[in-house]
């Protein structure tokens, strides 16, 4: 509730805005890497097989937590969801997760072969947490106290 009200200021129809786009993208592509972190997560425990544990934890905490940091913040801070940065931003970030993952797992299960793939997509994640960053940096600093001037 209380980042709603930080957010969320009623128009003078009554209605809220609607969520940034990019937060909506970046919410929905964490939805999925939750579902396939419970995947790797069920096959391990099923198999009882924990070789992919690493890979387990960064789709998780790459793919679900921080991404859904990220379409937190610019859902918080719209001003910044809109600017070219942080939509190339989110393309550079996704795609290096999206690659990073399996060959993350086929890595950690055996494949010593992908081993440059993991080292390339770290650095494209890498990359992508630093233009987060600048965004963060570049912000404006107001606050958002969800409360309107009298009028």
């Amino acid at each position: 509730m209380y980042f709603r009200m930080l957010y969320f200021t009623c128009t003078s129809s009554g209605e809220e805005p609607a969520m940034p786009a990019i937060s909506r993208m970046y919410f929905r592509v964490a939805v999925a890497f939750l579902i396939v972190g419970i995947l790797v997560g069920l096959h391990m425990s099923i198999s009882q097989n924990h070789q992919a544990v690493g890979a387990h934890a960064h789709i998780n905490l790459l793919g679900w937590v921080t991404m859904s940091i990220f379409g937190a913040y610019h859902a918080l801070n719209p001003e910044t969801a809109e600017t070219r940065l942080a939509k190339l931003q989110f393309y550079v970030y996704t795609v290096g997760v999206i690659v990073m993952a399996p060959s993350l797992y086929l890595l950690l299960t055996g494949s010593p072969a992908m081993e440059p793939i993991v080292a390339i997509a770290s650095i494209i994640v890498f990359v992508g947490v630093l233009m987060f960053g600048a965004i963060v940096l570049r912000a404006p600093k107001k606050v958002h106290t969800g409360l309107q001037p009298a009028e």
